[in-house]
């Protein structure tokens, strides 16, 4: 399915001139003042991992590879791989490290995501947007800081580190932007 340059977004597979299929990591489009607005892709040939960026009038026509996009659980990660399984029929997934790059440290046991699947091999992994976790290890408040100006360095139940307001103390539930690892807000539960 062939669509226009700016239309490709971060998780969709297309195929190249070369006859590879390279999985989208991001598109951004530039409109500069004077000349042609432009799309540039980064992308990851799935074959065998490269990662690449092409840049395209905005107009231009790309390839689209029709993958089928499937719900299914995290169960756990081996030496094999993560695995995943289809939640209508039960089939087990394998999938590398390569496909989930930066993604695997959010996945939790039992995590519903979304494969796309290309001739039965996972290509592309959407986890949800949001997650909750509990902040292991953070520096104290300090006296006379202001919550809107200033984030401090934290560590998450899972081992990642991302940046929280200063209110924000050591066993307190917070919910993390999966796409960028940033602070959204204090959970609610």
């Amino acid at each position: 399915m062939r669509v226009i340059a700016s239309s490709v977004r971060k998780g969709n597979i297309i195929e190249h001139e070369d006859g590879q299929l390279y999985a989208v990591l991001s598109a951004e489009s530039f409109h500069p003042g004077k000349g042609t607005p432009t799309t540039q892709i980064d992308m990851r040939r799935i074959s065998d991992g490269v990662k690449t960026q092409v840049r395209y009038k905005t107009t231009e026509q790309v390839e689209r590879a029709f993958v089928e996009d499937s719900d299914f659980s995290f169960l756990y990660s081996d030496a094999d791989g993560n695995h995943f399984m289809n939640s209508e029929t039960y089939d087990q997934v394998a999938v590398s490290d390569d496909v989930l790059g930066n993604q695997k440290v959010w996945l939790q046991e039992g995590m519903k995501v979304q494969l796309s699947m290309f001739n039965g091999v996972a290509v592309a992994i959407q986890l949800p947007q949001r997650l909750t976790f509990e902040v292991t290890e953070t520096e104290p408040a300090m006296k006379g800081q202001t919550a809107s100006s200033s984030f401090k360095p934290a560590i998450l139940s899972n081992g990642a580190r991302t940046m929280v307001p200063p209110h924000i103390q050591t066993g307190t539930r917070v919910v993390i932007q999966t796409e960028d690892g940033s602070y959204v807000e204090r959970a609610k539960d």
